[in-house]
């Protein structure tokens, strides 16, 4: 048992403690705001507070944790045996050198997304305007890195602590913004692409088109039997996100009402997790959101309690919020669309803080570390030099002992020409995953 002293309780630290040593560190604790209780008490101590109280494992504490308003301000960042530490303190008597549980809740809570921004083109916040981005440590789980800091510290003063090991964990998740290429288009979309591929002058395109419709070949983008080969091959905790909406400029999957689209969810809906993939303007009419889960949920006649905002367009925290009123338990849209990294600075699930309303939610959020869209487009990378960086960050997460969370399309997994070499890619991030697990159980 680790007991805890600080001089006053609020939601904030409350909410912090309990992600780290609860959730990160597995250690029990028990939380104090008596001096008398804690000198009395033997055994592992740890005050957060302004001064050394005896000879207790000490963490000076920053003011964040003991506010409730939200304003601009900056923080220093340093790096010290190659980690990234902010919130520092240079009191002699502090064991880490910063203010780890100010530091923690910064970077979960998503603060400096809750400030004045810049936005995209698509009104997202920027990875390159982040802290991490900013300071170099976009990819590295730093939260992870300064619990294990934390416990290194504690194991050390105080050996007879017993923690819980963290085990490796990988979520195989796959979006699906448009389930075919040619086929389930209707009339006038069919007409209209093909119009589209003679403008260009793209004959192939026009044949291959051709082909699917008179159900001379498969569709490109029907990947889906490769898909569930893959996750009972490898015994996968797969999850497909459907966009499940109107047609607009952005959201252009197969109409809802398409019986082989209708069909093709069912069945995968027998051997994966089925979630939601909001729309785009969803972020516009939050009541979007609400009828697109009502209506998947009818199909697959279960409940949908998770999802992933496409484009990965969200805003905190009213994005949140309008999931929580919709009955959605985990959220995996904590990621960039542009880049690879670790956008929360974490690897593991933990819950939605709303900053607005200083309270800790029931939404669960998983952090993905990247997208197939982001290493080809965002960063430039072909086929051959995209599994470096996906392996730079499975290790990454693995030395944590955190969950592993990647984006791949049906359509990226295809055999569309833009795509080709991809599916190869995936299907080493697989192995190399799968082997990883099977040695280490």
């Amino acid at each position: 048992m680790l007991l805890i002293y600080t001089d006053r309780q609020t939601n904030r630290l409350g909410y912090t403690i309990n992600l780290i040593f609860n959730e990160l560190l597995g250690v029990d604790y028990m939380v104090t705001t008596s001096t008398d209780q804690f000198i009395a008490l033997s055994g592992a101590k740890l005050s957060y507070c302004k001064n050394k109280i005896y000879d207790e494992l000490h963490i000076a504490c920053k003011d964040l944790l003991f506010e409730t308003n939200i304003y601009s301000f900056d923080t220093e960042c340093i790096t010290e045996d190659s980690v990234p530490k902010i919130f520092i303190n240079r009191e002699s008597d502090d064991s880490l050198g910063f203010d780890v549980f100010a530091a923690v809740f910064y970077m979960v809570s998503r603060y400096e997304e809750h400030l004045p921004f810049i936005k995209d083109e698509h009104s997202r916040f920027c990875a390159t305007d982040s802290i991490a981005y900013k300071n170099g440590f976009l990819d590295k789980p730093v939260v992870n890195i300064w619990a294990e800091c934390l416990k290194k510290e504690l194991a050390a003063k105080y050996p007879e602590l017993k923690f819980k090991k963290r085990e490796f964990n990988f979520v195989n998740t796959i979006d699906v913004d448009q389930a075919y290429s040619y086929k389930g288009k209707g009339l006038y979309r069919s007409l209209g692409g093909l119009a589209r591929d003679i403008s260009k002058k793209d004959f192939r395109a026009c044949i291959d088109r051709i082909k699917v419709l008179l159900t001379l070949e498969k569709d490109p983008y029907d990947c889906f039997d490769y898909l569930l080969n893959v996750k009972t091959k490898y015994k996968l905790n797969t999850i497909f996100f459907f966009l499940f909406a109107r047609h607009s400029r952005f959201d252009k999957n197969i109409s809802v009402y398409n019986h082989s689209f209708l069909t093709l969810i069912k069945k995968l809906s027998d051997y994966t997790t089925i979630g939601i993939h909001p729309s785009y303007f969803s972020a516009e009419y939050p009541g979007e959101v609400d009828g697109q889960i009502k209506r998947l949920s009818d199909v697959i006649h279960k409940s949908v309690k998770c999802s992933r905002f496409h484009y990965l367009r969200f805003s905190l925290p009213q994005s949140y919020r309008n999931l929580i009123a919709s009955g959605i338990h985990e959220d995996y849209s904590m990621g960039y669309a542009n880049t690879a990294g670790f956008r929360a600075g974490i690897c593991v699930p933990y819950n939605f803080y709303d900053l607005e309303k200083d309270c800790e939610t029931k939404l669960r959020l998983h952090p993905f570390m990247f997208m197939d869209v982001a290493l080809k487009n965002g960063m430039n990378l072909k086929a051959d030099k995209a599994f470096e960086v996906m392996q730079k960050f499975i290790d990454a997460v693995k030395a944590v002992g955190g969950e592993f969370i990647s984006i791949w399309h049906n359509e990226s997994l295809s055999s569309d020409r833009i795509w080709q070499g991809w599916r190869q890619v995936y299907q080493k991030q697989t192995e190399y995953i799968s082997q990883y697990i099977k040695t280490n159980k």
